[in-house]
């Protein structure tokens, strides 16, 4: 999803082409067989000048073709959740309140467009209509948006994987499983996450929350399924795209996080961030360089420590809790916890937060 567009004198990688041959083969094949596009739509934001909205359309047989069944089927392995074929190249119609605008999906399937609104939207949820009006059979779904306005002040930006749900995916092996094999349902909760989560929309009533993961957009509905059924509050998920790029085999994770980081960021100049990941992977260096980017931006930020045996599965070497060469360097304060209990305790020592 959003992919940058190559310079023209670029070719597409060796990748991104077989992909987009296989989806048209088997597009073709299915189309052939009755299967017809439907909409899957998410959770997008915005301000009420303008919206971010975000969906996909994808194919699927005859007497599925209506809006997002994905929290129906949140209980299914995880495999099953990329079996699916894109619709890429299909025209969408968005309204949002008396706006309209056509968009195109991208190779993908993906709908990641900025909407302006004509009259400005209050803050809150909106719902959005999508079409795709070259279909036959009506193909309707509905999107909503999360708009921010400059009353809010304050907002959470959390990592998924082993920061909300315990999933193991610094480990390679365990992080397979977990995606493919495992029931989506039997995820568990990082233990007390929820709950200081909770203490956080509390302390400000006001305050947004955003999950930002590198894992795909496939799996929307299980994670929305996820927070919901442990208490999370509610909020949109910022995931990525699964399968090669123009550019190479594999998406940066990173590179995700650090674009999204950014585009919050400047999409809501008015709010602070506390930033919420863990040290099985990157979070840390990724958050230090928002922080650093955008200087007074982030109020504080919370890293879940690992165990010394998961840093080991993860390629890290044990850290017996923390790094104070670099605590003592961050531009902002950052706590450090096992769990949630732990870094609620610590977080209440930071000036207005808990």
């Amino acid at each position: 999803m959003a992919t940058p567009t190559p310079h023209p004198s670029q070719r597409p990688h060796l990748a991104a082409v077989v992909e987009d041959h296989l989806y048209a083969a088997a597009g073709w094949t299915l189309s052939r067989l009755g299967w017809r596009p439907r909409l899957e739509a998410y959770t997008g934001y915005g301000t009420p000048e303008r919206v971010r909205v975000l969906a996909r359309v994808l194919l699927a047989p005859r007497g599925h073709t209506g809006p997002d069944r994905d929290l129906l089927r949140a209980g299914r392995r995880g495999f099953r959740h990329y079996l699916t074929v894109p619709a890429p190249h299909q025209r969408v119609r968005v309204q949002v309140g008396a706006t309209t605008s056509d968009v195109a999906s991208d190779r993908a399937g993906y709908v990641d467009v900025e909407v302006p609104t004509d009259e400005p939207l209050a803050a809150g949820a909106h719902r959005v209509t999508l079409t795709c009006p070259d279909v036959a059979e009506p193909v309707v779904g509905e999107a909503t948006v999360v708009v921010l306005d400059e009353s809010t002040r304050f907002g959470v930006i959390s990592d998924m994987d082993d920061t909300t749900m315990v999933t193991a995916v610094p480990r390679p092996l365990l992080a397979a499983w977990n995606t493919f094999v495992r029931h989506s349902s039997s995820r568990r909760a990082v233990p007390g996450m929820a709950e200081l989560y909770r203490t956080l929309g509390e302390a400000h009533p006001d305050a947004a929350f955003f999950y930002l993961s590198t894992g795909a957009w496939n799996t929307a509905g299980t994670l929305r399924a996820f927070l919901e059924r442990n208490g999370y509050p509610a909020g949109p998920l910022l995931l990525t795209d699964w399968g090669p790029t123009l550019t190479g085999w594999f998406r940066s994770g990173p590179a995700h996080k650090d674009a999204s980081l950014e585009l919050l960021m400047s999409w809501f100049p008015h709010v602070r961030w506390l930033l919420v990941g863990d040290d099985g992977q990157h979070d840390p260096e990724i958050y230090d360089r928002a922080a650093r980017r955008r200087p007074g931006r982030v109020r504080a930020v919370a890293i879940r420590e690992l165990t010394g045996g998961q840093q080991v599965l993860a390629g890290n070497a044990p850290t017996g809790g923390g790094d104070p060469e670099r605590d003592a360097d961050a531009p902002v304060p950052t706590v450090t916890g096992r769990d949630g209990a732990e870094l609620a305790r610590r977080l209440a020592e930071v000036p207005g937060l808990l």
